[in-house]
């Protein structure tokens, strides 16, 4: 059964189906293991902030507990995120989750000082860029065709799901217990690792010890075939806009709520139910469009609810109540879900398979930065107008944003050449596995940048 379900191709003109994804057990061991990490990730920065706050009685040092784990993004993510080029996917997977468990344990020994603790915590998330990027080059390898996409959509929905189950637990459990909660991660650590090293088979690494160069030079690589490839700077601006605004609500909740608390709803209560909204709406999206849509549906949707994603926060300019926000929201995260697995699969296939890792690598630093930058800019903005007017003014900007990158999209010749030229390469690697996967150094490069250079990118996720 399982080698009937790995054989059969969906037809390209339906969308794959729940039991083609799933009946992949490489898969479902890879989906375990992301739910459970994603979980102790949350799990952690909940216990810790806590933990930091017990100990020190700082708002500020609590508040760097819980940003502390978005630095190695930040700091190093696409130099970490190019160690997963050079080695087994699997083995980098496995690595990391041990690494997590060690440190994550080390932090929950009582009476460790403020410092260590930051300090242990900083050391532990930088195991995230390489795991992440592993796991995000080994899908295309399970899953091929349509079911990529879906599963791109089931990944980003469960990532959701686990934020708000990991808060919850986390915040609820480290209320009794930081200690608990912190040893509750590591747990979850050991049983991902657990499920890829005895669920995921072994496959040689993208850039072997004979080809690699300079780790900085590979890491260079990653930024030029992201931006210096038509289609793929088309998607990575598509998916990079659409963080720009659709993080805002979440980002400005507490403050939104405090100024409409009084309408049936406690501040508290107004501002889980904002937080909560867009994922909501993501899981939701993801799943509908994700499994009703065919795949030429679907991209010719990309750009349509492009646009309609940051016009759905635009009514906050009307000062609207928190349930309505919610619903803003909500609808907002519902027209992302739809844009970026999409996006995230043309990405894949679009880009030569030596090259995932680090595109990775790059497209989740700037999904990062842009994330954080974006909450920065409208927090100080409404240090001086209202939260409504700032989050309706600055979707609206999103719209013209958004008009400006969809019109820009290259033709569809030039999306299917970028693939076709991504497979050349992909086929060249099969045909002398000798020359480096997807070409990483320049003369195996050449087919898909020449490709590119004869016509006028979450992210991958």
């Amino acid at each position: 059964m399982e080698a009937t379900v790995s054989d059969e191709l969906p037809a390209p003109d339906r969308p794959a189906t729940f039991h083609e994804v799933f009946g992949q057990a490489e898969y479902r061991a890879v989906l375990s293991a992301s739910v459970l990490s994603w979980v102790g990730d949350y799990v952690a920065k909940a216990a810790v902030t806590v933990l930091v706050y017990q100990e020190s009685r700082s708002v500020a040092l609590s508040a760097a507990a819980f940003a502390v784990s978005y630095l190695p993004w930040l700091v190093g993510g696409p130099l970490l995120a190019a160690l997963a080029e050079r080695h087994r996917h699997r083995q980098v997977m496995v690595v990391s989750d041990v690494i997590r468990v060690v440190l994550t344990a080390l932090i929950a020994v009582p009476g460790m000082p403020v410092w260590a603790v930051l300090a242990l915590l900083f050391t532990a998330t930088l195991a995230n860029p390489p795991s992440q990027a592993a796991r995000s080059a080994l899908l295309p390898a399970i899953l091929s065709g349509d079911r990529l996409v879906l599963g791109l959509s089931l990944n980003a929905s469960a990532g959701q799901a686990a934020q708000v189950v990991g808060y919850l637990a986390g915040a609820a459990v480290a209320a009794v217990s930081p200690t608990v909660a912190l040893l509750l991660n590591a747990a979850t650590f050991a049983l991902s690792a657990l499920l890829v090293r005895f669920g995921v088979r072994d496959r040689e690494p993208a850039v072997n010890a004979a080809h690699r160069t300079h780790l900085l030079r590979e890491t260079g690589e990653g930024f030029k075939i992201v931006f210096g490839t038509p289609v793929l700077r088309a998607i990575a601006l598509l998916v990079f806009s659409a963080m720009l605004f659709s993080i805002v609500p979440e980002g400005l909740a507490a403050a939104w709520a405090g100024e409409r608390s009084g309408n049936g709803l406690d501040s508290g209560v107004a501002q889980a139910v904002i937080m909560a909204a867009n994922p909501v709406g993501y899981i939701i999206g993801g799943l509908l469009v994700g499994r009703l849509v065919s795949p030429a549906g679907r991209l010719a949707l990309m750009r349509p609810l492009a646009v309609l994603a940051p016009l759905a926060l635009v009514p906050a300019l009307f000062n609207p109540p928190p349930l309505v926000v919610a619903l803003l929201a909500a609808a907002c995260g519902f027209a992302v879900a739809g844009l970026i697995p999409t996006a995230n699969g043309l990405f894949v296939r679009a880009l030569p398979s030596g090259y995932r890792a680090r595109a990775f690598g790059v497209m989740a630093t700037g999904v990062q930065v842009i994330q954080g930058g974006a909450v920065l800019a409208t927090g100080l903005l409404a240090d001086r107008f209202s939260v409504p007017g700032v989050v309706g003014v600055w979707s609206a900007a999103g719209v013209l944003l958004m008009l400006v990158t969809a019109l820009r999209w290259p033709a569809r010749e030039a999306v299917d050449a970028a693939v076709e030229s991504a497979d050349r390469a992909n086929a060249a690697t099969e045909v002398d596995p000798r020359q480096p996967a997807g070409g990483s150094r320049a003369g195996a490069a050449a087919p898909a940048l020449d490709g590119e250079r004869t016509r006028p990118r979450h992210a991958v996720t």
